[in-house]
C-alpha cells in the first residue's frame, strides 16, 4: 500500500505572499502612517476575533450567525467571530475603555479582515486595511479632516494630483432621494436598499445597467438575472438624475437642493456637506482633490452621515465606456450609532478605510511602488568545516555592528553556496580559505556589481582572470568593507 501524501493547497480566496510583496506593503504602510501621525492620530490594535454580536452581526434563529462572517463557538458555547472591518472592533474598544481615552478619540489600525464571501478576481477572503477615525466628535470639521488626510495620503504615496478625487456625498441626501419617491416606512425597508444596492453599481454597469436595477430586473452575460426595485419611470429618472454630470461642486450642491427641496432628511444632509465644502475650500483642497458628488454610495448598514470615497481617475486597460478606471481604494463615513450600542450616552464617530491590497496593485501600475524584495543578508560561506567557529565569529561581528548576516548552514560546495546566496538576495559573501586566514584575510565578494560585470564578460578565462567585484580586506577591517557595499546599493 503507497504511502498517500497531503496535497499542498489554498483554500480559494487565499493567497501567499512572498518576500517581495511583503516589503512593497511594508515601505507603502509606513508612508501612510506618516501621514496620519501628521495629523495627530496614534495606533491601536485590536485582536483578529471578537464576540460575533460585538461585530454587529447577531445570531438569527438557527444554529449559525449571518452569512458573510466566518464564526465558531468556543468550549463555552459563545459565538466568535473573524473581524471582517477595523471599524466594529474599534467601536467596542472604545466602549470597553471609554472613560480612560480622550474624547474626541484619534486612532489608526492596520490588519488583515476576513469576509466569509464567495471569491472572485480581485476578491479575497482574507484582506488588509489602514484605517483612520475620530470617536466623540459631531462636527463636520472633523468629516472635512478625514477628506483632506486621505487626499494628502495619496500623493504621500506618489499619485500625482488629477490621478485621484476624494468624493463626499450625506446618507442623509440618500435617504431624503428615497423619500422624494415615496420610499419610506418599515415596508418599503427592502425595497430602498434595493435601489441603493443598484446606484453603487452605476461605475460598473453603467446608466443602462443601473436602470434595469431600478425598474424590473437585469439579466447579466451569464444569463443569470437579479430581480429589480420595481420602481416605475418617474421614480427611475429621479434617481438617475445624481448620476448628471454637473462639473462642479457648488452646481452639485444646487442641483441637490433643488432636487430635494421638500424632504427636511435631504436638507440637513445638503447643511452638512456644505459646510465640509466650505472647510475643504478654505483649506485649499477644493481645486479637485475633494469634490461633492451625490452618487457616492458605501455602507448600507451603518453610515449616518458624511460618506467619502477614494477613486483613483487614471486610465488603465479595459473598463466601460471608453473611460477606464482603476477605481475606488478606500472609503468611509460617519458613523454616530455604532459605539453607541454599547454605551447609554451618543458617541459620534468618523473614519474611513484604504484597501491596502488594491492600493498596493494601482501603486505598482503606475510604477509608484518598488515590487522588488529588500536585500538578504550577507553570508559567510564555509570553505572548511573543521572552521565553522572562524566563520561564526565573522558572523557575530557583523551581526554586532547592526549588519543582517548568517552562516552557511547547508551541505553544499562553493558553488552551492554561491547560488544559495543569489537565491537569499544577498549584497555579498564572505570568503576565507586557509590562504586568507595565514594573511589575516577574508575575500568578499560583491553579487551585484558581480552580477553587472558578468554581462560584459566573454569567456570563462577572462572570468577566471578579472574575478569581478571580488577584492581581499584585513580581517580587522570586513565590517567597514561590507558596509561600503551595503551603502553603494542602499540596503536599508
Amino acid at each position: 500500500m503507497s504511502d498517500q501524501k497531503l496535497k499542498p493547497r489554498l483554500p480559494r480566496g487565499l493567497v501567499d505572499r512572498g518576500p517581495a510583496e511583503i516589503a512593497a506593503t511594508r515601505r507603502m504602510l509606513e508612508k501612510i502612517q506618516a501621514v496620519y501621525e501628521r495629523y495627530g492620530f496614534e495606533p491601536v490594535e485590536t485582536p483578529a476575533i471578537e464576540f460575533t454580536d460585538a461585530l454587529g452581526k447577531f445570531l438569527p434563529d438557527q444554529d449559525r450567525p449571518n452569512e458573510g462572517v466566518f464564526s465558531f463557538q468556543d468550549d463555552d458555547e459563545q459565538w466568535l467571530s473573524l473581524r471582517y472591518d477595523l471599524t466594529a472592533p474599534l467601536a467596542r474598544y472604545v466602549a470597553e475603555n471609554f472613560d480612560a481615552l480622550p474624547k474626541p478619540y484619534r486612532s489608526y489600525r492596520a490588519g488583515y479582515v476576513f469576509r466569509n464571501e464567495k471569491p472572485g478576481p480581485g476578491r479575497f477572503r482574507q484582506f488588509m486595511q489602514f484605517d483612520a477615525d475620530t470617536v466623540g466628535s459631531a462636527t463636520m470639521a472633523a468629516d472635512a479632516e478625514i477628506c483632506m488626510m486621505a487626499a494628502d495620503t495619496m500623493e504621500a504615496l506618489g499619485i500625482p494630483r488629477g490621478s485621484y478625487v476624494v468624493k463626499v456625498n450625506n446618507r442623509k441626501v440618500l435617504d431624503g432621494l428615497l423619500e422624494s419617491i415615496k420610499l419610506t416606512g418599515p415596508d418599503n425597508e427592502l425595497k430602498r436598499l434595493t435601489v441603493l444596492r443598484a446606484m453603487d453599481k452605476f461605475d460598473r454597469l453603467g446608466r443602462g445597467g443601473v436602470q434595469q436595477l431600478l425598474g424590473e430586473g437585469r439579466k447579466d452575460e451569464s444569463g443569470d438575472f437579479t430581480r429589480g426595485a420595481g420602481l416605475n419611470a418617474a421614480a427611475i429618472e429621479t434617481v438617475l438624475s445624481v448620476f448628471a454630470n454637473v462639473p462642479a461642486s457648488e452646481n452639485k450642491l444646487a442641483h441637490i437642493q433643488a432636487r430635494l427641496k421638500d424632504s427636511e432628511t435631504g436638507q440637513r444632509g445638503l447643511q452638512e456637506l456644505e459646510e465640509i465644502w466650505s472647510l475643504v475650500n478654505a483649506s485649499g483642497y477644493g481645486d479637485g482633490r475633494v469634490v461633492i458628488d451625490p452618487s457616492v454610495v458605501r455602507g448600507l448598514e451603518y453610515y449616518t452621515g458624511p460618506v467619502y470615497e477614494i477613486e483613483l481617475t487614471f486610465q488603465v486597460q479595459g473598463g466601460q465606456d471608453g473611460t477606464p478606471r482603476f477605481g475606488s481604494v478606500g472609503g468611509g463615513g460617519r458613523y454616530d450609532g455604532l459605539v453607541s450600542r454599547f454605551r447609554p450616552e451618543p458617541v459620534p464617530a468618523t473614519g474611513f478605510s484604504i484597501g491596502v491590497s488594491r492600493l498596493q496593485a494601482a501603486l505598482s501600475y503606475l510604477g509608484k511602488l518598488e515590487s522588488t524584495a529588500d536585500l538578504g543578508p550577507v553570508v559567510v560561506t564555509v570553505l572548511d568545516r573543521a572552521r565553522i567557529a572562524d566563520y561564526q565569529r565573522f558572523v557575530a561581528r557583523l551581526r554586532a555592528d547592526g549588519i543582517r548576516a548568517e552562516l552557511y548552514l547547508g551541505s553544499g560546495k562553493m558553488a552551492a553556496q554561491f547560488k544559495y546566496a543569489d537565491r537569499r538576495n544577498s549584497p555579498c559573501v564572505i570568503i576565507q580559505g586557509s590562504d586568507e586566514q595565514q594573511r589575516g584575510e577574508v575575500q568578499i565578494k560583491d553579487l551585484i556589481e558581480g552580477a553587472r560585470a558578468a554581462g560584459a564578460i566573454a569567456s570563462n578565462q577572462q572570468w577566471r582572470e578579472s574575478r569581478p567585484a571580488q577584492f581581499a580586506v584585513p580581517e580587522a577591517s570586513l565590517v567597514e568593507a561590507v558596509r561600503e557595499i551595503l551603502a553603494r546599493h542602499g540596503a536599508r
